[in-house]
């Protein structure tokens, strides 16, 4: 299970990598998308997928008799689906912005910002 879950964590920074340099930018806001969910998935896959009890103690204090799972990876993997939405949400925010500043959404063509070339 782990090996498929690597596989396409793989698969998905792939996938967005070649998003992200194909030089539009909402092929670049979804190949950001891409990569958050591709670490994700990682991040996921390092914690080890174990068919654990949950990480709760008893009534008194004590261990549960089976195998707990490891919380740490869920954890982190809350905190970074959250960062991902909000970076996600300004990215877009960023987009619209420059759609109706532009009119387009090719990288190349944006050019308003940079100085002009000197020719000779």
């Amino acid at each position: 299970m782990e090996t498929l879950v690597a596989c396409l964590s793989g698969f998905l920074v792939a996938t967005s990598i070649w998003l992200m340099l194909s030089g539009n930018l909402m092929r670049f806001l979804f190949g950001l998308l891409l990569l958050s969910n591709g670490v994700n998935l990682a991040i996921l896959a390092a914690g080890r997928l174990t068919p654990g009890a949950p990480p709760l103690l008893g009534v008194k204090g004590e261990l549960p008799a089976d195998t707990m799972a490891n919380a740490l990876p869920q954890a982190l993997l809350l905190t970074a689906i959250v960062i991902g939405f909000g970076l996600f949400a300004f990215a877009l925010a960023l987009t619209i912005q420059a759609y109706r500043t532009f009119g387009h959404l090719e990288v190349d063509r944006m050019r308003i910002a940079e100085p002009a070339e000197e020719r000779e």
